[in-house]
């Protein structure tokens, strides 16, 4: 039995998959600029097909773009050619993955959207394929060097291919305009949603949130944070603005015979950190804790007033990290 280095094997795989990476980079042309503007202004979907490890990368590419913002669904090859192909329409356009170019399984796929004007991108390392010259448009993949040679197993090819779609993808996020709070509404679920999520969605506003006016005594100022339990009372101004917060730091550094006595402006801290209503939570657990001194609240403000407050423990509840 011959030895075999394992991880030598893995080593070479990753430097000719990489190797090819590049050259897909420097290969990119102004076409690809003429594609992106094209699936940006079509009015239905983007249909990925492909058959094999082509089929798979598509289904990625397919649930890329969707999760980015541009509507896009799988559909077989083979069962487009058996009533699928209904799903088609004008309106979309087709981006169909072959290595080749030649696959037989595309065949009505191509012929369909040549009949009904449909988009055809190609993607495909195959410069004179029957998949490109049918093409609309041509994603062209370089031919590089599959990883396992002997067999010529789809690796590399693969690997460009799917480097391509989240290319496609992210440039068609970019040129629409895509923002993070879009990309939440499809990310709802899990720590990506937990990430995604607003000061505004986890905040204490209203009647929850514990504020008292400038003119204060602490004893004011207990009286709120105990109500509240939130362990801090924003201080406001007359105009309504913030001018400051009392957190349990703060009465632990005044503490005293005097404390109750002791006017609220006396004791607080002045311009204390804030966010706003739209700052990611991610962000916010960052301001809190990459300070020299942790902090636990932070208080939303629009125009200078306070809109609300968040608490780490919302922050941990939400799952953010």
């Amino acid at each position: 039995m011959t030895d075999i280095n394992s991880l030598h094997v893995a080593r070479r795989v990753i430097r000719l998959e990489q190797d090819g990476l590049g050259q897909l980079a420097d290969t990119l042309d102004e076409s690809f600029n003429a594609i992106v503007d094209r699936l940006k202004d079509i009015k239905g979907r983007i249909i990925c097909a492909g058959i094999g490890k082509s089929g798979h990368v598509a289904r990625k590419i397919a649930a890329t773009l969707a999760s980015t913002g541009a509507p896009a669904q799988f559909v077989h090859p083979t069962e487009a050619s058996h009533g699928d192909l209904g799903m088609i329409t004008p309106d979309d356009a087709v981006l169909a993955l072959s290595k080749s170019g030649e696959t037989k399984e595309l065949g009505d796929l191509m012929a369909y959207c040549r009949r009904f004007g449909t988009p055809l991108i190609g993607m495909t390392c195959g410069a004179d394929s029957g998949l490109a010259k049918a093409s609309d448009h041509l994603l062209l993949v370089p031919d590089a060097p599959e990883a396992c040679a002997e067999t010529r197993a789809p690796t590399t090819s693969t690997t460009l291919m799917m480097a391509l779609g989240d290319a496609l993808a992210v440039a068609l996020l970019e040129a629409r305009g895509f923002t993070a709070q879009d990309f939440k509404m499809y990310h709802p679920g899990g720590a990506l949603g937990a990430a995604l999520s607003t000061v505004g969605d986890l905040m204490h506003a209203g009647e929850d949130m514990p504020v008292i006016g400038l003119d204060a005594r602490m004893s004011d100022a207990l009286i709120e944070i105990s109500a509240k339990g939130l362990g801090c009372v924003g201080v406001v101004a007359a105009d309504g603005k913030l001018a400051g917060m009392v957190t349990d730091g703060d009465l632990r550094r005044h503490m005293g015979p005097n404390l109750l006595d002791q006017p609220v402006a006396e004791v607080m801290t002045r311009d204390p950190k804030t966010v706003t209503r739209q700052t990611l939570a991610a962000d916010a657990l960052r301001i809190m804790t990459s300070g020299s001194v942790k902090i636990t609240q932070l208080f939303a403000v629009e125009n200078g007033k306070p809109a609300g407050l968040l608490h780490i423990h919302d922050l941990l509840r939400a799952g953010v990290k």
